[in-house]
């Protein structure tokens, strides 16, 4: 299992419709989650800031997002989501979330 923490900004003006809208998720983007053997997810916000954290209990991380990045329903969720969002400037190429260097872990 690998845990992932992730950081993308959010625009100050889209807060309130950014969490109306996970607040009811949509049922075929949570399949498709855990089809893509990700577990514990959970997005937390700090201000404008939004820091997401899962456990991926794949073999294969890469081809588990290329899946999710061709599920309809998920492309139609980030069609809403996706505009409210101001990825960081740090990320990596190929990012939209900033994925983040675990430095410390205690179980």
């Amino acid at each position: 299992m690998r845990r992932f923490g992730q950081l993308i900004g959010l625009q100050p003006d889209q807060i309130e419709a950014y969490e109306r809208l996970h607040v009811a998720v949509w049922p075929e983007v949570l399949a498709t989650i855990s089809a893509c053997n990700m577990r514990n997810y959970s997005i937390f916000r700090h201000g404008a800031r939004l820091f997401a954290y899962f456990e991926y209990i794949g073999d294969d991380f890469e081809a588990d997002m290329a899946k999710m990045a061709t599920d309809p329903k998920t492309r139609e969720w980030w069609t809403l989501t996706e505009p409210m969002q101001v990825p960081l400037e740090t990320r990596a190429p190929g990012e939209w979330w900033a994925t983040m260097k675990e430095v410390f872990h205690s179980d």
